[in-house]
């Protein structure tokens, strides 16, 4: 087995954010818990996969690259110089030793390099070979998204590596295959290599596209101006070289007569996991995370408890961070924290909200007040739309989400942002609209 040093093998760590108590007959219980990642990766990646891990590279890894090349790619053809050039900075930014492959996506998917259903191996020759081959990029086709995932998930598995990623350009609506055969294809991937998605331009479905990034727990943007791409494209890419490991599990036990009623992400972004749980023997469920780097995230647990008498206390749920292994066994990255819940009668303690869950409940409600918003916009229903997207102003004013408050101030003008108080505006770009709903569930950390 190879050998890490201590400075090599970076800590997971848990931290439980609630307030315990309940009042007589109270029964749920709310945490904020932080999971952070800290010393360049994780114990993981080392221990539980070392044939996997190179001392000083970091773990193996493995990148597909899905551009766009339907038809409407040519209108403007700044769109696909903009995805060459982007894709030509994001195999700049490769390290050596990374498996990679390009696709080029219509109604069908072809490899584009390095071909033959295999993966090449980052270095200055196949760099610059990949971005020769990137010539042959040229619009025309339909857009079937399904099988560029596929085609993506086949490559990306034919080498034993430790991280699997893949980045998706499009610049339309997934018009060439049915709504299922992309869900199913989906379904297919999720578990078997994370992927971010973005948009250029504006002739795409934004939930199409955050559809895609959180079913494989990556990112979603939209990129307007193709000039955008190529710095857009290198930042995705460094991120995902900065990954250190793969398939990280939130684990949830409970104790008998207790029920996790949700668990969703809510930072650096919203996103909802309850219904993606897995069991993990008894009374224990998995919720999937991702890839991992030095990072931190915040998720949102809640949790029913059977009712209990004053003075009494329980363990709600104990939270541990797990990397499920092929033959079944599991790794304990060796983080613990715990959810507990004290019956008091002391109306002060049992009243009051933890900051922490106070802020994600907001920042939770900001996302889902500007997409309602926005669908009420779109079907011409002013008075919802104004209503909605009043209280997100309301929302993202108090919470400090200011990137938000400037997102939404091209769509309303804002009266009275303390209440919520706007009207829409009678002129909004479909540039800035889409920018506000794909970028909705971005959230602000708390102020600890």
């Amino acid at each position: 087995m190879a050998n890490f040093s201590k400075s090599n093998v970076p800590q997971f760590s848990v931290d439980v954010y609630q307030n315990e108590y309940l009042p007589e007959g109270g029964r749920e219980v709310n945490a904020i818990v932080t999971v952070t990642a800290t010393g360049g990766g994780t114990i993981g990646s080392a221990l539980a996969a070392p044939h996997l891990y190179s001392p000083g590279q970091g773990p193996s890894a493995a990148v597909a690259i899905m551009v766009d090349c339907s038809g409407s790619m040519d209108y403007p053809p700044t769109k696909m110089r903009g995805a060459r050039d982007a894709t030509a900075a994001a195999i700049d930014s490769l390290r050596d030793g990374v498996h990679f492959a390009v696709i080029g996506g219509t109604h069908v998917a072809k490899e584009v390099y390095p071909g033959n259903g295999r993966l090449a191996v980052a270095d200055a020759t196949t760099r610059d070979q990949a971005k020769q081959a990137l010539r042959k990029l040229s619009a025309g086709g339909g857009t079937a998204i399904g099988t560029w995932l596929r085609l993506a998930d086949r490559l990306l598995s034919s080498d034993d590596v430790a991280i699997r990623h893949g980045i998706l350009l499009t610049d339309g609506r997934n018009e060439h295959e049915a709504p299922e055969d992309l869900r199913a294809a989906l379904d297919a991937c999720a578990g078997r290599f994370t992927c971010d998605a973005r948009g250029v331009g504006t002739d795409w479905e934004v939930k199409e596209v955050t559809g895609i990034a959180s079913a494989l727990l990556g990112t979603a943007d939209i990129v307007a101006d193709p000039a955008a791409l190529s710095a857009d494209f290198t930042q995705m890419m460094e991120t995902a070289m900065g990954k250190e490991v793969a398939d990280v599990a939130l684990r949830l036990w409970t104790p008998v007569g207790t029920e996790i009623k949700f668990v969703k992400q809510v930072a650096p972004t919203v996103a909802e996991l309850t219904g993606r749980r897995t069991e993990a023997g008894p009374r224990a469920g998995d919720y999937p995370t991702g890839s991992w780097g030095d990072e931190s995230r915040d998720y949102h647990v809640c949790v029913e408890v059977p009712a209990a008498n004053l003075g009494q206390e329980m363990l709600a749920a104990r939270v541990s961070l797990v990397i499920p292994q092929p033959d079944g066994t599991t790794q304990n990255l060796g983080a613990q924290g715990l959810v507990k819940a004290v019956w008091t009668d002391d109306m002060a303690a049992s009243t009051s909200i933890n900051p922490q869950v106070a802020h994600y409940t907001g920042q939770a409600e900001l996302a889902q007040a500007i997409q309602q918003g926005l669908d009420a916009r779109k079907v011409g229903d002013i008075d919802g739309a104004t209503a909605k997207l009043g209280r997100a102003v309301q929302l993202a004013s108090a919470s400090g989400n200011a990137d938000t408050a400037k997102l939404l101030a091209k769509v309303v003008d804002v009266v009275d942002a303390a209440a919520g108080t706007v009207r829409l505006k009678a002129k909004v770009t479909e540039a800035d609209e889409m920018t506000l709903e794909t970028r909705s569930t971005k959230t602000v950390r708390v102020k600890k």
